[in-house]
């Protein structure tokens, strides 16, 4: 029986694996939040992976306010800095695979085509800061994946349907552009990745990769279509990021190529739409 460790088990990503799992019936999953598992505490990390040994760990836990970080540096560097260096420090003693999540974040925006895994980081903000010093720390250990993906959503987070529902009108900006991507799919990937490795080990290769939906849109246009799938409505306006100012910087062009995890894992991603679509379906409005 392999044993899975899945931290950050009650945010987004990490409750649509929980979901997921009943379908794995030849693993064990440990599933840990911070008010089960204090990652911050290096000695009862070490004593967890003494007890248990996973032979995998996927790590879904960060400090996620992006705005709110940049007054909380110090708290954002400690969750999603030191704590995947410790974690993978910890993988590499006890031969645990780490599958890491990271951001799209960590670039600028700046670029004329999408972002490959080579490209050379540039991020704007503490959170994006945080996130890519997490990810230089954890790449000192050969033995991680680290997943890097964007404007994650699902029916467990922050939404435009609760906004537009509440709402009668919504000015969001069309000028940062971006691929959704809906958990549900991020955690089968994830899920499919931890099942080949324990078919053949070989599959397990560690690096960095990219993974978000097909397709691309703004946040305007996100909304939009929600909107008219649901049917709400709210009228959304188009606005640039400069008439809506946030703390934190955001890059404008988030777009991801998602070759190498496609080639590598043979996963065929779905487009935004066609994920949307699913999620409404599913989607409990109260």
């Amino acid at each position: 029986m392999n044993n899975i460790l899945v931290t950050g088990s009650k945010g987004q990503l990490g409750n649509e694996i929980k979901v997921l799992s009943n379908d794995y019936k030849d693993i064990e999953f440990h599933f840990h939040d911070i008010g089960t598992l204090d990652l911050t505490d290096y000695a009862l990390l070490e004593e967890f992976f003494n007890n248990y040994k996973p032979n995998f760990l996927i790590n879904c836990a960060a400090y996620t306010d992006v705005d709110k970080a940049e007054k909380e540096k110090e708290l954002a560097f400690r969750l999603n800095a030191e704590v995947p260096g410790s974690l993978a420090g910890l993988c590499q003693q006890f031969r645990t695979k780490l599958i890491h999540i990271s951001t799209d974040y960590v670039f600028d925006g700046k670029n004329y085509r999408p972002y490959k895994e080579d490209d050379v980081p540039n991020p704007l903000s503490v959170y994006a800061k945080s996130k890519f010093e997490g990810e230089n720390r954890i790449l000192e250990f050969n033995n991680s994946i680290i997943i890097r993906t964007s404007w994650l959503y699902s029916s467990s987070g922050n939404n435009f349907i609760k906004l537009g529902r509440d709402k009668k009108e919504l000015r969001v900006v069309y000028d940062q552009i971006g691929s959704p991507t809906y958990a549900v799919d991020l955690a089968d990937a994830i899920l499919r990745i931890v099942h080949s490795a324990i078919t053949n080990e070989k599959n397990f290769i560690p690096g960095i990769y990219h993974y978000s939906n097909e397709g691309v849109c703004s946040w305007f246009d996100f909304a939009v279509e929600i909107f008219k799938i649901a049917n709400i409505s709210c009228k959304v306006y188009p606005i640039e990021s400069k008439e809506y100012p946030l703390p934190a910087k955001r890059p404008l062009y988030c777009i991801m190529n998602k070759e190498k995890i496609k080639s590598t894992y043979k996963l065929e991603i779905p487009h935004w739409k066609d994920s949307l679509n699913n999620f409404l379906n599913t989607y409990k409005f109260n």
